[in-house]
């Protein structure tokens, strides 16, 4: 399973669900749910085209997720500690539009 799963379609990192940035940047600050958190790393396709052309192999699939939410129980000095995360936001245009749909708060 990938380390993060995407259904935001409209990102220039997103590649069948999977996201290929070289890392991302979950924002939320002091949250009390997803619904306000979100991807800080979202590149929108019509902007930025796809930036998966030469990701061919699952080992290229991102990993690395600095979390600024500090509400968050899976955040420890910044890094995402939870085994996977799903990033939501289908139809989002904007970065403040997807949202960290596995944040669970403290």
């Amino acid at each position: 399973m990938p380390k993060i799963v995407c259904d935001v379609t409209k990102c220039s990192h997103n590649k069948s669900n999977v996201c290929y940035a070289n890392r991302i940047n979950v924002a939320g600050g002091n949250a009390e749910n997803s619904k306000q958190t979100n991807c800080a790393s979202f590149l929108d396709k019509n902007h930025y085209s796809t930036l998966t052309n030469n990701t061919n192999y699952d080992s290229d699939e991102c990993n690395a997720i600095v979390c600024n939410v500090h509400s968050c129980t899976y955040n420890h000095n910044k890094c995402c500690y939870a085994d996977s995360i799903q990033v939501t936001g289908d139809g989002a245009n904007l970065y403040e539009e997807t949202n960290c749909h596995t944040f669970k708060p403290e």
